[in-house]
């Protein structure tokens, strides 16, 4: 078969990129190996945050896809659980509240809504958490979303605009034609003749890289979910401790050796479904397909030191999937200059679920070669080929 563009991926981002380049007038072919949302856009939390985003490009990116995310709310075909309650972390230690300010004053700067909040104010948020927390802050514009809802929502749009999808079709190969400019994407179902191949493969991203001689640092990171019954409200809207942060950017936590080892800590999200989350974790353990049980235990240790009455409620069930990692934490989403008609958008580790907007709608932008909504040039993919990028 032909297409105009080839999305390599059915996960959120491949949908993203469908639908906004759909939008835009092109035949677009999502070839995916299993179902949609299959891999680690099923195996995630819904979480839009802000809250957690370095003050700068990367909060300025999020704060783009939140307000994409109101838009997609109205006008895809499908419902996805879309709810805007905040997002809040709270601090244990003093220099955390320090730190905490510090964080609140960059991200008001920048124009985000934030603010600090009061040992009382966290009292008054849920009476739950746990009495020696000294305070924290909340950003009002974080939300939450059913990831796997907004992957078919995401899909159906694209079909609406008359995007193709091939499931249970998995990439052998992929041959570039360098004196047409053309691509053939060899599958198990066939070839799909393209001129735009867009690589949304997530931690599976290296692999169609390697098929047309590129090395993309891409790297799983495996994270652990726990899924728990709602016996009482605990808390209205998503919390986090305020060393996730250090968490998520591989800095020193002050904490027990199991926690800092499979780095756990708290996250909160209530779901629709009126049952919530709790995580995380972060692992470099390559592919492996298990439940580390020693995580979860880490997991659920640390959600109870701010949540004590979680040790009273039944844990429904556990899940994990793989985060695509990079080493400075942003993505990459960007043509590739030496394969003209080559494009990425993978890398997200925990943000995929948040920047599928932005990044979808941008990469069609890239495409279609006019102004992008943002400045892409942080998120491009030669910054690595460069050496840019400090480890």
């Amino acid at each position: 078969m032909k297409t105009e563009v080839a999305v390599i991926g059915g996960g959120i981002i491949g949908c993203a990129v469908a639908y906004y380049t759909a939008k835009l007038g092109y035949d677009v072919t999502v070839i995916e190996k299993g179902e949609l949302a299959c891999g680690t856009s099923s195996h995630c939390d819904g979480n839009v945050l802000a809250i957690d985003k370095e003050p700068g490009f990367d909060s300025q990116m999020t704060l783009k896809s939140q307000q994409l995310l109101d838009e997609l709310a109205k006008e895809l075909p499908l419902s996805f659980e879309y709810r805007k309650p905040g997002s809040i972390l709270v601090c244990e230690t003093e220099a955390e509240m320090v730190a905490a300010e510090k964080w609140v004053q960059q991200q008001t700067d920048a124009g985000l809504d934030f603010r600090m909040l009061d040992q009382q104010d966290i009292r008054h948020e849920s009476p739950y958490l746990a009495e020696d927390l000294l305070g924290g802050l909340v950003c009002h514009s974080d939300s939450t979303v059913n990831p796997y809802m907004l992957t078919y929502a995401l899909f159906a749009g694209a079909k609406a605009y008359g995007a193709k999808l091939l499931k249970h079709t998995a990439v052998k190969n992929i041959v570039r034609d360098q004196e047409r400019g053309t691509y053939t994407i060899e599958t198990t179902t066939g070839q799909v003749a393209t001129k735009k191949v867009v690589n949304c493969g997530g931690v599976w991203a290296p692999t169609f890289g390697e098929m047309v001689g590129l090395d993309i640092p891409i790297v799983p990171r495996k994270g652990h979910i726990l899924v728990s019954t709602r016996q009482v409200p605990v808390s209205p809207r998503k919390v986090m401790e305020f060393s996730y942060l250090m968490t998520k950017f591989g800095q020193e936590r002050v904490v027990d050796h199991e926690t800092e080892k499979y780095g756990a800590a708290l996250v909160f999200e209530p779901t629709a479904s009126q049952n919530f989350l709790l995580g995380s974790s972060r692992e470099f353990v390559g592919f492996h397909q298990q439940v580390n049980w020693q995580a979860v235990r880490a997991i659920a240790r640390r959600c109870m030191r701010f949540y004590p009455k979680l040790a009273d409620m039944h844990l429904l069930r556990v899940y994990f999937g793989f985060r695509p990692w990079t080493r400075d934490h942003l993505p990459i989403v960007s043509p590739v200059a030496q394969l003209p008609g080559y494009y990425i958008a993978a890398g997200h580790e925990g943000d995929g679920i948040g920047l599928a907007p932005i990044t979808g709608k941008v990469m069609a932008e890239i495409i279609h070669g006019c102004e992008p909504s943002i400045d892409p040039y942080p998120v491009r993919f030669e910054r690595f080929e460069k050496k840019e990028v400090v480890t």
